[in-house]
């Protein structure tokens, strides 16, 4: 018998270091060719395992994946920061250790233009009964190679767009897994729709215009353990009409308009994550989000430190919030918030900045959730990793800073709001919400 593991350099059509996806389709090909029977001895189509061994691997054909069972997996997530390297001038690349990604590296070789569905690597589409399931992406790295020019006035590498996605998702699913993945240099890293019991997990998304999207709708699915970073267009986490999404133990770097954005997404959870942030506008809960539990999480707002983006916003006034919810029925307890900026930074000037704000909805519980506020005077440097990290180990500051801990909005009513601000960082009707007060010292 055949065996059904496969190696992309030894396949002998085509040529995997000028076009990985010539070969991939071919290889698919052969397994639909050979696994044709749907019950033979209570199986019939076991799939296959494609291997990619460390290398770079240019695709210039769109990999199209219409099986189940089909597992992709290489030899390393190869995952190296592009955007240091192209702001880094270039009479000092020479001394560079490593120019690009590594690993077992898919150079995203395609066309230009058009949808995100046909700037694609992977594109899975299959319709019909049953839904395509245990599709898995594993320890590879897909690199977008470059960003192009916006028209923004940002050098192009700084733009976040190309027009390129790493996996895109099509139809319903079910069981999918994508672990142990580097994605670099990507317009939209996943972007996935009707996910039915889909594992995000142990992967590193980074410097991609958004990172996760799943669309749709969706249930029972879960984003884990992963180190995400998204571009200042883009969304870190987005989810839209899920159910039971478990959003876990990820950390989430700047500078992504948003860390998480959830759409319509009901009776899930957001916890223990570490988020971080330039902006406001870190976690929304919008279109009615209701029934989740946002809890445990670690919200740190501060300045953009990197020179090469000073100036640069998601277009969000520190009105919004660092967690906004349109919706009712969700807990929000037990979660620490850091807002570390320099009062002059502020919008619009002279604003109090605020933490939580329900916006809309009913029957939300706030609780127990610490607010540290200070006044920082922002620096800046044209070392990213210095820069960053020497802003996130400075904790003096000369002056604490006056925020609204908790906003509600005159649309949403019947709140329960207890020690996660003092009675003046509060302000809400307390005729029709329920309010216990943090005591302030001295009061």
């Amino acid at each position: 018998m055949q065996s059904n593991h496969y190696d992309v350099t030894t396949w002998p059509v085509g040529n995997a270091s000028k076009d990985v996806g010539e070969v991939i389709n071919s290889i698919i090909a052969d397994v639909k060719e050979r696994q044709t029977d749907t019950d033979v001895n209570d199986g019939g189509k076991p799939g296959a395992v494609i291997y990619l061994p460390p290398g770079d691997y240019r695709l210039r054909t769109q990999v199209l994946i219409d099986i189940s069972f089909l597992r992709i997996q290489g030899a390393g997530h190869g995952f190296t920061s592009s955007s240091i390297r192209f702001n880094v001038p270039e009479d000092e690349w020479p001394g560079l250790h490593e120019l690009w990604p590594g690993g077992s590296r898919i150079l995203v070789d395609l066309p230009a233009g058009g949808s995100e569905a046909a700037g694609a690597a992977f594109y899975v589409e299959r319709t019909g009964s049953p839904r395509i399931s245990s599709v898995e992406f594993s320890n590879f790295c897909i690199d977008g190679l470059h960003f192009t020019d916006d028209g923004s006035g940002l050098p192009a590498e700084n733009s976040y767009v190309n027009g390129k996605t790493g996996i895109y998702v099509a139809n319903a699913n079910d069981s999918f897994r994508v672990t142990g993945m580097g994605f670099v240099y990507l317009e939209n890293a996943l972007t996935i729709y009707h996910a039915d019991a889909l594992s995000i997990h142990d992967n590193f998304i980074a410097e991609c215009g958004s990172c996760i999207e799943l669309r749709g709708w969706g249930q029972a699915s879960k984003i884990t353990d992963n180190l995400i970073g998204a571009g200042f267009k883009g969304h870190s986490i987005h989810a839209e009409n899920h159910g039971g999404l478990l959003i876990t133990a990820n950390n989430v770097f700047p500078r992504g308009a948003s860390s998480v954005h959830l759409q319509g997404v009901t009776r899930s959870s957001v916890t223990n994550n570490r988020l971080h942030s330039f902006y406001p506008g870190m976690v929304v809960l919008a279109a009615n989000s209701s029934e989740n539990l946002v809890a445990t999480n670690h919200f740190l707002r501060d300045h953009e430190p990197w020179t090469p983006f000073l100036g640069v916003g998601n277009g969000l006034d520190d009105f919004t919030g660092l967690l906004s919810v349109d919706g009712s029925n969700n807990t929000v307890v037990g979660n620490h918030f850091s807002e570390v900026i320099d009062a002059g930074s502020i919008r619009p000037a002279g604003a109090t900045p605020v933490i939580i704000r329900l916006q809309a909805g009913t029957g939300n519980f706030v609780s127990n959730n610490h607010v540290v506020a200070l006044d920082v005077h922002a620096a800046s440097s044209d070392s990213c990793f210095a820069a960053q990290v020497d802003a996130l180990l400075a904790t003096e500051a000369s002056d604490s800073l006056a925020v609204t801990a908790v906003l509600v909005d005159s649309e949403s009513a019947r709140n329960t709001i207890l020690d996660s601000g003092t009675d003046a960082q509060v302000i809400a009707d307390r005729a029709v919400n329920a309010f216990r007060a943090t005591p302030a010292i001295g009061g």
